[in-house]
């Protein structure tokens, strides 16, 4: 019975695209902040336990010290929200943020990340075997086929196998929203996935055609508000897919304000998944410090 006003949602969405930029402090203050919620990722067919280890590196150090001691938040012990990768690189990602002395989590795809054509036991499989690993987290991904053919129930049931194989791990569920369709049907599998125990419920898996986009995050935003007012438990959001700029990472953040409130603007439950934003924030925010923009070797890879 659920019916979602396209239009207006549409008209919404163009809206937000139209938010003045920050300037200044604030721009700079909206920018550390998005790095704390950001889930540095690597899903790459060539990932290596050195470029592994480099990221896990990046993720303590997001941006470079000298700039936080301009901004006087050297001291305030920011890194991002987590690392991401696939469950064979799990290990190595653990083992070189322990090796850093830092307890950044590390988040592991599965559930036959990203199509989801893989058997259920597979899936099952694949997500004991991250936690076993030592993920954290664990962001797995529905069965497209399940919403585009109606079969609520079987989602339901789905998505709580996948919770109990998690064990004590967070699971965000991937509803690769640009495949459902419609937007009645991301409000109906952004309910079930809530209702099934996600702890939160992500766009995309940034390899879909469409990933993130302002009127899927608004109806999944306005799901999860509804599920909050009435069960008073409250699911986390994540973006993901195509969010390269600092100006559109500002933008998600304002839009999560607006929508559910500041308490949800947190890494507990807000994250931008992205690979290569952090290094637009980095630029910025050196640019806000020293009024020009950084060379190439100015600022270390991510």
């Amino acid at each position: 019975k659920v019916y979602v006003n396209r239009p207006a949602v549409v008209r919404h969405a163009e809206h937000i695209k139209k938010w003045k930029t920050l300037r200044g402090n604030p721009q700079a203050a909206w920018l550390l902040k998005a790095v704390t919620c950001i889930d540095l990722t690597t899903l790459s067919g060539d990932d290596t336990p050195s470029n592994v280890q480099r990221l896990c590196f990046k993720a303590k150090h997001p941006i470079r010290e000298d700039l936080l001691k301009a901004l006087d938040m050297h001291d305030k012990g920011i890194t991002v929200g987590a690392v991401c990768v696939y469950p064979a690189r799990v290990t190595d990602a653990v083992n070189a943020l322990k090796a850093a002395g830092c307890n950044i989590p590390v988040a592991s795809v599965a559930a036959g990340f990203p199509s989801g054509q893989t058997p259920l036991e597979t899936k099952l499989a694949e997500i004991k075997l991250a936690v076993e690993y030592g993920a954290r987290e664990i962001d797995i991904v529905i069965s497209r086929s399940l919403v585009l053919t109606g079969q609520w129930e079987g989602l339901y049931e789905e998505i709580c196998q996948c919770r109990k194989a998690c064990g004590e791990a967070h699971m965000k569920t991937i509803l690769a929203t640009g495949e459902l369709g419609s937007l009645a049907n991301v409000y109906k599998a952004s309910m079930i996935a809530m209702m099934a125990g996600s702890d939160f419920i992500k766009t995309s898996t940034g390899k879909e055609v469409e990933n993130a986009t302002f009127p899927v995050g608004i109806v999944m935003m306005r799901a999860i508000k509804e599920y909050y007012w009435q069960t008073g438990n409250k699911v986390g959001f994540k973006p993901a897919g195509g969010i390269r700029t600092a100006k559109e990472a500002i933008t998600w953040l304002m839009l999560v304000k607006e929508e559910l409130g500041v308490e949800w603007l947190t890494p507990d439950l807000f994250r931008l998944g992205a690979s290569s934003l952090l290094g637009d924030i980095e630029q910025q925010i050196f640019y806000h410090v020293t009024g020009s923009y950084a060379l190439q070797h100015e600022l270390a890879m991510a």
